[in-house]
């Protein structure tokens, strides 16, 4: 009741409306607002014109007292005032089409709403901003009638339904400014033509504006059909990174023309103001256009929603979120007691005072004064947020040096030592002949950041290699328009490149190749490390979506990717410690396999059915198996079956269990290591299969025990001591397990086993020398030569049995059976072999700016220390070998 006395006393539409509709006060009155909501929607009439009319009265007089009261929320308000409109455009749309083709089906017409009304987020006396389209197979017409012209036939008439003001009013002013060449376009397109223009001549700020995109009303398959269509224009796998530099164009636009609503007070424009509401969606826009390509879960029209999914994802700070999604509430709250007031569209707190008054006493609020200063704090705090990303876009534009000075005198001030050198290389890249550049937009992308570029190599640890390499880069790239945009908005990431250049060839060469994966770069989370299997196959599903099997395969490529290479540059940037990296790597893989094993069975099986009581168990060895991957480690499998062998597929196209699962073996190998579009992901070494390349690629669970235990030679088994089954179900994950652990802790001759083991480690010596000086893997007293002693010890004295070779060596020592040191020299060897992977890969000894960032990153003052420490563990590891096996005579 004091809610409906607000609005009698200080809203002159709310006071008409409550006169003009008694039937439903008693129901409001009451608190009945749903029922009072839906009286309104049945109310009929002789025209829909009226009876819309009448509707549009109810609702709004109902969402009104219902706010005014605090009995709805801000979702609910802006979704009652947006659903109305989806009815009010459907009953439209069938009028429209009935009174021109009697009983016709209401086919072949559909709405797609943007803005407000696409994010279901209305205001109280808002436009709608809608795109007819048509269907020229399925549209009702008359006969005689050409389809194009009986579609914007229908198009006006529902305009007329909606807009037209009588003395019951109007139901929606409807402006269709937003649909494609709206001077010289009709205003009901055909819906290929339209799919046609969004996906060859459309404008930057259409991109944005279809983030709030759906389907309202109309032919609902038509809507849908079209905004399926375009989704690869709406989110783009990599960003166009102008989009931010149209975004802050656009904020200065907007200030520039609404300066006088800029400033708090009387006058101040909540939409278009400084830290206003617009700021806050254009926030959200921003992040949503720089990482919903890669993740469809902030693929979301509702800005508060956008705001929580961004905060979850990691692109944005969750206090950000909160701040902003507060400030959006209130500020439309207020926004709405503005357009309560006279029924205007208006986002301006009224400059004559006495309106101002009235609008603050609807609110709640004793005076404007009071309303400004409610205002003033949530505002601050929304153009804090705004205006760091703003300034982070780098619109103020980079500079070299002294731009008077001779570009050679500038080069020499930036601290190039060799500036005849770099001139050089920048003329080539001026010259049009690399691929990259060669387009008038990518050379103007390219000089508009070609100074920051300079002065981050310049600066870079190592200038010398960080410019080779960067030379390297953009000639492998086949199109680096959107990497200089991305730098020119987010300057602060071109130290990092300048460190990959500096530091890791590897990474400058995944650049090269795939340029999106510095997208990847922009978000908060990506110096951390992404969790475990279960949170990475929750992100990587969410990713993939309701993709099919070919999009699955591209889409997992890109999520690997783009993780391993934000694992390389923490590693790099000495954010995590590199055994924590070696681990990530190695669940990434798993994630991996056991993501696109299971689309492949699903894939195999709509063709050839499922092997009743059987299934495909995957085994992982090596590295993997022991959760320690590098940047570049292959992945050790051996596929297995369980279930006869005698059975037969049940699908369209059956096959017998052997043939099956060897067939399927073959796909999934496919899956994880055929390259793509999107690129390579793994390469899968199976020879340590029962019988290697002389066995099946896929044995039975019930021959591979067989084998083991009766035919296996001693490394195979000790190859089993890191196995750790990856795929299957538990009952087979047991069934495997049995069999591995009934292997390794079998009794064996001690001075067989030692022989075999000094004979293995000879022979690999004999066809695989170490490749360089920092080869800590086959060096002497090296890696490979710790595992051997930890492997031998593990199937002789039946302890320690952990794949990962950490717990191992550790289990060994707390038996006894190794020296405290032993496991220090594991700690230092394992972390290095994981940073020569990715910064010295040829296992050459590094320049100095890498030798010095190794050392770091190892705890050791310099690079004389760490060599020093080296040799010093390999002589523990060397010591251990030779009391266990003898001298090394190889």
């Amino acid at each position: 009741m004091e809610a409906i006395a607000r609005a009698q006393a200080y809203s002159p539409f709310l006071a008409g409306l409550i006169e003009r509709n008694t039937d439903l006060m008693p129901l409001i009155e009451a608190g009945k607002f749903d029922e009072a909501l839906a009286s309104a929607r049945a109310r009929m009439s002789d025209s829909i014109e009226t009876a819309l009319r009448k509707q549009r009265q109810g609702v709004a007089l109902v969402t009104a007292i219902a706010d005014l009261a605090g009995m709805w929320d801000l979702t609910k308000v802006t979704r009652t005032l947006s659903d109305f409109a989806d009815h009010a455009l459907d009953a439209a749309i069938a009028a429209a089409i009935e009174e021109r083709v009697p009983g016709a089906p209401n086919q072949g017409f559909a709405v797609i709403a943007l803005g407000k009304h696409g994010g279901r987020e209305l205001n109280y006396s808002s436009d709608i901003d809608p795109i007819f389209l048509f269907d020229p197979e399925t549209l009702p017409h008359r006969e005689r009638d050409d389809v194009a012209e009986a579609a914007v036939r229908y198009g006006r008439r529902v305009i007329e339904i909606l807009s037209n003001m009588d003395e019951h009013g109007y139901v929606f002013r409807v402006d269709m400014r937003l649909r494609p060449s709206p001077e010289v376009s009709p205003i009901v397109l055909p819906v290929e033509a339209a799919i046609s223009y969004y996906e060859s001549s459309a404008l930057a700020w259409e991109q944005a504006a279809f983030i709030r995109s759906r389907v309202s009303s109309g032919d609902r398959q038509l809507g849908g059909y079209f905004l399926g269509a375009i989704q690869p224009f709406i989110w783009r796998k990599s960003l166009d990174f102008g989009q931010l530099k149209n975004i802050t164009a656009m904020t200065a636009q907007i200030r520039d023309h609404y300066a006088k609503g800029q400033k708090i007070g009387l006058g101040y424009d909540l939409k278009r103001g400084h830290g206003g509401i617009r700021e806050c969606e254009f926030f959200a826009q921003a992040h949503q256009l720089i990482h919903g390509g890669r993740n469809p879960a902030l693929r979301i029209a509702d800005t508060r929603a956008a705001l929580a999914a961004l905060a979850a994802a990691g692109p944005i700070k969750p206090e950000e979120a909160v701040t902003l999604s507060s400030a959006y509430e209130q500020l439309r709250t207020i926004e709405h007691r503005l357009q309560m007031h006279s029924d205007r569209q208006t986002h301006e707190i009224p400059p004559a005072r006495e309106t101002a008054d009235a609008v603050a006493r609807l609110h709640g609020l004793a005076h404007a004064n009071a309303l400004v200063e409610t205002i003033r704090p949530i505002t601050e705090a929304v153009a804090a947020i705004y205006d760091r990303m703003v300034d982070a876009s780098g619109s103020d534009g980079p500079r070299m040096a002294d731009e008077g000075l001779p570009l050679e005198e500038q080069l020499t001030d930036l601290g190039y030592a060799d500036p005849a050198a770099v001139m050089q290389r920048m003329a080539r890249w001026r010259s049009g002949k690399i691929r990259a550049i060669r387009s008038p937009s990518a050379r103007d992308a390219f000089e508009a950041v070609l100074p920051a570029i300079m002065k981050a190599l310049a600066w870079s640890p190592d200038p010398e290699h960080a410019i080779a390499r960067f030379d390297n880069m953009i000639e492998a790239m086949p199109s680096a328009i959107n990497v200089f945009r991305l730098l020119e908005a987010r300057p602060g990431l071109l130290q990092l490149v300048a460190d990959i250049l500096s530091y890791a060839p590897t990474l400058a060469d995944d650049l090269g190749r795939q340029s999106r994966y510095l997208d990847a770069l922009i978000d908060a989370s990506a110096m951390e490390l992404p969790g475990e299997v279960p949170e990475l196959q929750a992100a990587m599903q969410r990713r993939i979506g309701d993709a099919d099997y070919q999009a699955t395969l591209d889409i997992v490529r890109d999520y690997v990717g783009e993780k391993r290479f934000a694992l390389g540059v923490q590693l790099i940037e000495g954010r995590n410690d590199a055994l924590d990296i070696a681990r990530t790597y190695a669940h990434l893989a798993e994630t991996a396999l056991q993501t696109l094993t299971a689309a492949t069975v699903a894939e195999f099986e709509k063709t050839h059915g499922k092997v009743r009581g059987g299934e495909l168990v995957i085994l992982a060895l090596g590295r993997l198996g022991g959760e320690a991957l590098t940047h570049a480690s292959d992945l050790d499998l051996i596929l297995l079956f369980t279930g006869d062998f005698q059975s037969e597929s049940d699908g369209q196209r059956p096959l017998g269990a052997t043939q099956y699962f060897n067939r399927l073996a073959q796909r999934v190998v496919a899956a994880l290591s055929v390259p793509t579009a999107s690129g390579a992901l793994y390469e899968v070494d199976t020879r340590l299969r029962p019988s290697g390349a002389d066995g099946l690629l896929c044995a039975s669970v019930k021959s591979f025990g067989k084998y083991q235990r009766e035919n296996a030679w001693t490394w195979e088994h000790m190859a089993l001591t890191r196995a750790r089954v990856l795929f299957g179900s538990d009952k087979a994950k047991s069934e495997v397990g049995a069999i591995i652990a009934d292997v390794l802790t079998a009794p064996r001759d001690a001075a067989k086993l030692g022989a075999d083991v000094a004979e293995m480690r000879k022979e690999m010596a004999t066809h695989k020398q170490p490749k360089g000086d920092l080869d800590v893997k086959l060096l002497a007293g090296g890696l490979v030569d710790l595992e051997f002693i930890v492997h031998a010890l593990q199937l002789e004295k039946h302890v320690a049995l952990h794949p990962q070779l950490g717990r191992a060596v550790d289990g060994l020592v707390a038996a006894g059976y190794l020296p405290p040191d032993f496991a220090q020299a594991y700690a230092l060897l394992g972390r290095l072999l994981v940073m020569i992977r990715l910064i010295a890969p040829d296992c050459n000894v590094p320049p100095e700016a890498a030798q010095a960032l190794i050392a770091k990153s190892l705890d050791h003052e310099d690079w004389d220390s760490l060599m020093a420490a080296i040799r010093d563990y390999r002589g523990v590891v060397t010591a251990e070998w030779e009391r266990l096996f003898g001298a090394r005579d190889f």
